[in-house]
């Protein structure tokens, strides 16, 4: 080999790594590009609403309680001046509703109820069998802003009578009657 030929292995590398470059910078330029015009670039955040969302929640505050009556007058009716109505304390404490009437066998029946006062109270699900109210397979509700829900399930055919009773104060609901056909 003569000096003027140089070394063959250092001229091919130094062309290797020269094509590597250009490629390199050719892909890298055409994954630039289809990003931008796909939208994938990060963008620019101004700080602008339409930019963020956000949400506003006010402060919680006291409402004011009712202090007249809470009934309603048909038109024309007054209540005598000067005399207090006097009302009878509710039959039931605890007001009890079904979902349903009428189920099939194991369909959910949704209980729902009030109980004024009851706040964190355990109501235990009862069912009427053979003249008395037995707790019914351990359902129960907790009392939460007054009011509970709760389902159960039954095979029993035939007219189903339902209430709830406070574990603590042994006071019962009315009860409710769902029909398994």
């Amino acid at each position: 080999m003569s000096e003027d030929e140089g070394h063959p292995i250092i001229s091919g590398l130094a062309a290797l790594i020269g094509v590597g470059v250009v490629v390199g910078l050719l892909v890298s330029g055409a994954a630039l590009a289809a990003s931008s015009m796909l939208g994938l670039g990060g963008g620019s955040d101004d700080g602008t609403a339409s930019s963020q969302q956000s949400m506003y929640l006010p402060k919680p505050s006291d409402t004011e309680s009712a202090s007249g009556p809470q009934i309603t007058l048909q038109p024309g009716q007054e209540t005598p001046s000067g005399t207090a109505t006097t009302e009878a304390p509710p039959e039931f404490p605890i007001s009890l509703s079904a979902s349903a009437t009428e189920v099939g066998p194991m369909e959910e029946i949704y209980l729902t109820g009030v109980y004024p006062g009851g706040e964190g109270a355990v109501v235990q699900v009862q069912r009427f069998e053979n003249g008395k109210w037995d707790d019914f397979a351990t359902v129960d509700a907790v009392v939460s802003g007054e009011t509970f829900s709760t389902y159960v399930q039954t095979a029993h055919v035939g007219v189903n009578k339902f209430r709830v009773r406070d574990t603590d104060t042994q006071a019962v609901s009315n009860q409710v009657r769902v029909k398994v056909r």
